[in-house]
């Protein structure tokens, strides 16, 4: 070896210590041996298992519920609220009105003309229209009276009033009870009803149609008025107060209420069996005797008429069976 070389100590034999103890270090007192190391076999290590999924928590923790705002409770809350107190004013209004229960009262009071006219005096043909389709479309109606006290109206208000009770009837009975009053064209809707109903002092009948004209032109005259007219025809200011009718125009009036009037008594006797010489003639009859030439139908107020037509609704609702009465 060369003198850069460090020779290293021989290895000692086993169960020896060798004598060579490293700087620094001290040899362990006499009669005390050193645990001998003995080599280990050598042993196969076990290759590692391959890696797998970490398992599942045993008691696996729940999503949170979705939490509702402060709104949508109050949403809830109010829904829920208006539910109730629908209920409970349902209840009370049954519980409250056993009289009516089933029946539906329509009013026709006041002068009647076509459209939305509603008022002490006046009561439009549209009003009366729409509570009779709805009374007929509500199911939790069975039947149907219509409380008229009206001296009368336009022949067109009636006719469309009669349209829509004529609808009602295709649906639920639909009775008449007269007030004070149902004469002329109040008279000429009454007919349409499945029956009537009057008190034996109300007013009836009226059968008739009027056109009135105004002349003040005498008046005019003699304070010194004077109205000019320029006109597309001879009959377009027919009805002025300011000159009387010429006798053409006395003429065509006549035939306008003529033909008005025929339209009406014809549609009365179509409906109801009553002679034609018994109403002709426009005069009112009171309720005891309108019941002898068949106006009417029974004497009663109101509530006699909410019970007949609930007696009308039960005797319709009867199932038909063969062999058995209906």
């Amino acid at each position: 070896m060369d003198g850069n070389e460090h020779p290293f100590p021989p290895a000692p034999e086993p169960g020896q210590v060798s004598d060579t103890v490293p700087a620094g270090h001290s040899l362990p007192p006499e009669g005390h041996q050193l645990p001998e190391v003995l080599p280990q076999p050598d042993a196969t290590i076990p290759p590692a298992p391959p890696c797998a999924p970490p398992a599942a928590p045993a008691n696996p923790v729940a999503a949170p519920a979705p939490r509702f705002n402060a709104g949508f409770k109050w949403f809830i809350f109010i829904t829920l609220a208006l539910l109730v107190v629908c209920g409970v004013s349902f209840t009370w209004y049954f519980l409250s009105h056993p009289e009516t229960q089933g029946v539906s009262v329509v009013r026709m009071e006041g002068t009647m003309v076509t459209g939305e006219s509603y008022d002490d005096e006046y009561i439009g043909s549209e009003v009366v229209g729409r509570e009779l389709r709805e009374a007929a479309d509500d199911p939790l109606v069975d039947a149907i009276v219509l409380r008229v006290n009206s001296p009368g109206g336009t022949p067109a208000a009636a006719q469309e009033i009669i349209g829509d009770l004529e609808y009602a009837k295709t649906k639920k009975p639909v009775v008449v009870s007269m007030g004070d009053m149902g004469t002329s064209a109040a008279y000429y809707v009454s007919a349409h009803a499945d029956r009537i109903y009057a008190n034996p002092d109300t007013f009836t009948a009226g059968i008739g149609v009027i056109w009135k004209f105004s002349d003040i032109s005498r008046w005019m005259e003699k304070e010194g008025y004077n109205v000019s007219t320029v006109k597309s025809g001879s009959k377009k200011d027919m009805g002025s107060t300011s000159r009387p009718l010429t006798s053409d125009e006395e003429e065509y009036a006549r035939k306008v209420v003529s033909d008005s009037f025929e339209t009406f008594i014809s549609d009365i006797t179509s409906q109801r069996v009553i002679a034609r010489s018994d109403i002709e003639d426009g005069r009112v009859i009171r309720g005891a005797d309108a019941i002898k030439i068949n106006v009417i139908d029974e004497l009663g107020n109101l509530n006699d008429a909410i019970e007949g037509a609930k007696k009308l609704a039960a005797s319709r609702s009867k199932p038909s069976l063969p062999g058995l009465p209906s």
